[in-house]
Order: structure tokens, then sequence, then C-alpha cells
């Protein structure tokens, strides 16, 4: 055999690593569910979609094949997304790694070169991802038959979902390499791929809403070739998302506004080809964290956070940090305490809070400035506030989902059944810790929308009223809006409160139930999720349609309840032709107290149930880690 291709074939489908992960990954049950649930749904929208426009008894060409276009643009968008959901959770096990060093030392002993270890973790677990696109092939074959799919529009969209699946994966790669993250930045990585996604998406309907975008200023974005929906949105839709006529861009812009999708495929391999180059540079040199390391043990990345050496009795230098105290439920301090121990956590936290903070100074001020028009502020606070608070759910429900099975795993939960504390008073030191621990970030988006309303409050000074106020017209009656109710900045709290200690407490039903973190966290997000949704769209829907029930059921979401703090005339039209105005906003008041009445009461009934079985589900699980 030619020794190229021996070193080709050892670099992919010969590389020990790839098969020993495709091997023992095929035998998982859990993969197994994935991949068929992946199928079903993709089978079960495609005849919902084809159903659903083609109702008629007789049918001609023409409308078979406009059946068809649109059933392929649904399980297209639809497999982008399960594409970019599913790739972090099968890219976890290369995040998840880094967590146990002895798989490293182990790795590195052997006769493997640096790439061989880089390509072989990266084609391994990309085998899954790639065969799922593979799997669903044929189910958009079948919409050839109807006609109205170009082939070429087919391999496209493959095209850019696997990109995007690559460039997951890479990065997750690159992060396992690096040494300077840990096991439970998975879920970060999580959190900081849909907050990219939905970030992009937000930017580009903004530049679109302000005349930015290319054909006639509705068309193309400099985001379109940064994210993979909008890429596809590009393919599939050149009439209502035009792109920039061929030779009348120059530069960077002929590429990202010309040839969005393009740009997209080549930016997104580049960056993998980038990140898989740097991880073979530092695989073998123990990562970036072991770079730099002084006579103390710590690296250049721990000393630039602060960190310090370990005490005498762990065998370090003896420096150790001054007593804290300790609330009467030790159980709470410990969450709350221990989140914000370590420097890149307290450095996470504060630019988290301090940037979310200035962007929504920054909206408010660019609006007294008339610099925006009504709708458009009113979008991006929307946009800006739905994304903080999104970030601040899964950050509450990761961490809950992970505070018991943690310590199931590393063995405290063993320690901590030997001292008094009761199961009430642990599983209420849990709830009280980690909403201590969660005040703050929650800050930023209700920070936001209390500077928002105190400068409605004071009758947008600045501005003419006229750009500053919305005047409407409902069912013949005349109203004035202000840019959103200044109550929005008491009411909010008491929603937001109240659902985001649902989520915790979501997180922690799993996470005593669960045998892993992994397991924990996925079963927490798909449930809150599911509420969530289901909760907001009804909430949505029915807010401007029911006179008085409408607002009150709208409240019992957050994401319809600021919204109909910042938009009444649409999202309380009924309401507010019945009613009028105040009695509207008094409807909305009691929506608020009901929606925190009804979370508190479910909280409760977990926090029962969760009493009521500890004992007999901690026995069950026990010795499983």
């Amino acid at each position: 055999m030619p020794v190229i291709l021996r070193w080709l074939l050892r670099q992919g489908p010969a590389n020990p690593i790839a098969a020993r992960l495709v091997h023992n990954a095929s035998r998982r049950v859990k993969h197994l569910y994935i991949r068929a649930a992946y199928l079903a749904v993709l089978i079960i929208v495609l005849l919902w979609a084809l159903l659903l426009t083609t109702r008629a008894g007789a049918l001609d060409y023409q409308q078979l094949a406009q059946a068809g276009a649109g059933a392929f643009i649904v399980i297209t968008y639809l497999q982008i997304g399960l594409i970019c959901v599913l790739a972090p959770v099968f890219m976890g096990g290369a995040i998840a790694q880094e967590a146990n060093p002895r798989t490293w030392d182990i790795l590195l002993t052997t006769p493997l070169t640096a790439s061989e270890i880089v390509l072989g973790n990266l084609l391994g677990r990309l085998f899954f991802v790639l065969g799922l696109l593979f799997a669903s092939l044929p189910l958009f074959a079948l919409t050839q038959f109807f006609g109205g799919v170009p082939g070429q529009s087919i391999f496209a969209s493959y095209l850019i979902a696997a990109c995007a699946a690559i460039l997951v994966g890479a990065l997750a790669i690159a992060l396992s390499v690096s040494r300077l993250v840990g096991k439970r930045a998975f879920f970060a990585f999580y959190i900081a791929v849909v907050t990219y996604i939905g970030a992009t998406v937000a930017i580009d309907m903004l530049l679109r809403q302000q005349g930015l975008g290319a054909g006639g200023g509705q068309g193309v974005t400099w985001m379109t070739a940064l994210n993979p929906f909008l890429a596809v949105h590009a393919l599939l839709n050149p009439a209502t998302y035009p792109r920039a006529l061929e030779g009348s861009q120059a530069g960077l812009a002929r590429w990202f506004l010309e040839r969005p999708v393009t740009t997209w495929c080549v930016g997104s391999a580049s960056l993998s080809l980038l990140f898989v180059f740097l991880s073979t540079l530092t695989v073998r040199s123990g990562g970036l964290r072991s770079l730099g390391e002084n006579e103390s043990g710590l690296s250049w990345f721990d000393r630039m956070l602060g960190a310090r050496a370990r005490s005498a009795e762990d065998g370090g230098d003896g420096r150790h940090r001054a007593p804290r105290h300790v609330w009467h439920n030790p159980i709470a301090w410990r969450e709350a305490a221990s989140r914000n121990s370590q420097p890149s956590k307290i450095l996470a936290r504060w630019t988290f809070i301090a940037l979310g903070l200035l962007a929504g100074a920054g909206v408010v001020f660019a609006f007294a400035r008339g610099s925006m028009t009504l709708d458009s502020y009113r979008f991006i606070l929307l946009a800006v506030v739905w994304t903080e608070l999104a970030v601040v759910a899964l950050v509450g429900i990761i961490t809950a989902a992970s505070a018991i099975s943690k310590e199931r795993e590393d063995g405290t939960l063993d320690l901590l059944l030997t001292t008094p504390i009761t199961a009430r008073a642990y599983l209420l030191g849990k709830l009280r810790g980690l909403i201590a621990y969660l005040l703050p970030l929650l800050s930023v988006p209700l920070g936001t929308l209390a500077i928002a309303s105190l400068y409605a409050l004071l009758g947008s000074p600045g501005l003419d009223p006229a750009t500053a106020t919305q005047q409407a017209t409902v069912a013949q009656r005349p109203f004035t809006f202000p840019a959103l109710l200044p109550e929005a900045a008491l009411l909010t709290p008491i929603v937001v409160v109240p659902f985001i200690a649902f989520c915790v407490m979501v997180g922690l039903h799993w996470s005593l139930r669960s045998k892993g973190i992994l397991t924990s966290v996925v079963g927490s997000v798909a449930v809150v999720g599911a509420i969530a949704g289901v909760v907001g769209l009804c909430g949505w829907n029915v807010s401007s349609g029911l006179v008085g029930l409408g607002p009150i059921i709208a409240s019992l979401s957050p994401t319809s309840f600021i919204s109909m703090m910042v938009m009444p005339a649409d999202q309380m039209s009924d309401t507010l032709s019945e009613l009028g105005l105040p009695a509207s906003r008094l409807t909305a008041a009691g929506g608020a107290v009901i929606a925190m009445g009804v979370y508190s009461v479910v909280c409760y009934s977990i926090l029962s149930s969760m009493v009521r079985t500890f004992d007999m589900t901690v026995r069950k699980l026990a010795g499983n880690k």
C-alpha cells in the first residue's frame, strides 16, 4: 500500500480513535433512540406539510409542485434546527473528556500523532451527526416526485447543515484539547451556540427593518453568511430574501451580500480547519492551560484570573482564604457561594451583568437621541430582554439539573446524607441558594426594563411626543401609548422570578431522579422548553382575542407578558376596546399576581413530591456514578 494512502487512512477511516468511538457509540440504545426520533420527526412533519397543502380532491401538476416545494422548505429548516440542537449533544463527550485528565495521559503515551488524535476524536463523533443527514436523504428525494424542488437546492441545503455540524465539532474538539474548560463547560458551550444563532437572526431582522439589506433593503445582510438558518433562507427564498445583484459589490461585501451561501460554507469550513490546526499544535503540549506554569503549578490562565496555590492541607504552599460567614441553611450558602468561588466564574458573571446592562442602557440612549423609530426601539428592546432572559433561564436549568447529579457522581451526596440535614432542608437549601445565585443575573433583563420604564415614566424627555408615543385606534377608539407601560419595571419581576424558580425546581427534580448530569440536563431543558413553548404560544395567541382573560393567560409566560407591556395595542386589543386602557393595565397586573401564585403552587407541589420520595429515590440510585 502506498505510504500516502496509508497515512490518509490513519487520519480518517482507519484511525483507531475514530473506530473505537463509532464501535462503542453504535451499541448505545440512547443513540438509537435519538436517530429514530430524528427520522420520525422529519417523516411526520413532511407528511403533515404535504397533507396540509393538498386538501383538494383533484390537483394539477402546478399545485403538486407547490406542495412539494413548501414541504421541502419546512423540513429543510427543521433539519437545520435539529442538527444545531443535536450536534452539541453528540460532541459533548469531547468537551467532557477533559474532565478526566488520566484519559489524556494514557492517550498521549500511544504512538498516535497529534493530527491522528485530533482527527480521530472529530471524525468519530461527527460520524453520527453526518449519518443523520444522509439517513434523511430519501425523504428529500421523495419531494422530487412532486416537482418544484431542484436537486441543486437539496444538496446545497445538505452542505450548509454539514458545514454547521463540522464547525460545532471542531470547536468542541478545540475546547477539549485546550484543557481550559471542564466537564460542565458542555452546557455553557450549548448555551453559546443557541445564543449566537438567536443573536445573529435578531440583528439580521433589525438591519432589514432599517432598510440596510440588499435588494432594496429587505434582502440579505452581513449576518446572512454568519448563520446557517439565514444562509438556508437566502437559498430557498430568493424572491422575498434577495441577494445583491451580481457585480454590484466589491471586496468582502461581494462575498457576504452576493454569495452568502458560498461564504457560509467556505467560511465555516476554513474556521473548522483553523480550529483543527490549532488543536494539533497544543494536544501534545498539555493544552493551553499547561503553558507557562510557574513553580506553584499554576498556568498563565489561572494566574491571569487571580487563582492561588492550594493550602498546606492540600499539599500547597500554606496560603488560605479568610473564613466566611455561613447562612443558617448551609446547603443554601454552599450553592450560592461555591458557584462564585473561582475567578473564571466571577469574571464571566460580572461580564454578563456589565455588558447586558450597558446594552440595555445603550438601546434607551439611542432612542432618546432619536437614532431609531418607536417600532425599531420596541423590537430591539424585546430582542435584548428576551435573549437575556433566555440565557438566565438556561443557566438556571442547567445549574439546577447538575446540582444533585454532580454530588451523586463525586460521592458528596453520600456524605451529606450522614449529617442531620433533612430532605426538606436539603432541597429548600438548593432552591434558595440557586435563586440567590441567579438574582444578580436576573438584574440584567429586569434592569434593562427598569431603565426603559423610567424613561417612559419621565415622558421621554428630549423627544417629540409624536415620535415617542404611539397613536393607535382600537375598535374605533383612539389611544395614546408610551414606548412601553411604565409599570413593567414592577410587574415583570413578579412573573419572572417565580418562573425562574419553576425552572430551578424542574431541574432539581430531574437531577434527583437521573443517574448522570447529561441525562438530567437534557430532560430538564426538554420539559421546560415544551411547557414554556406551549404556554407562550397560547398566551401570545389569546392575549389579544379574549376580553379580560387573554392578558391573564398571557401573563403565565414571561415572553408574552413582556410583549404586552411593550406593545399593548397589539397584544391587548380586544380588552382595550371593551374595558379601556386603565382597566386593561389593571387586568395585566392581576394576571402577573395570578401567574406568581400559579408558579408558586407548582414549585411547592414539586418540592413536596421530591421530599416525600427523596429517601426512596436516593436509595434506588445509590452507587451510580
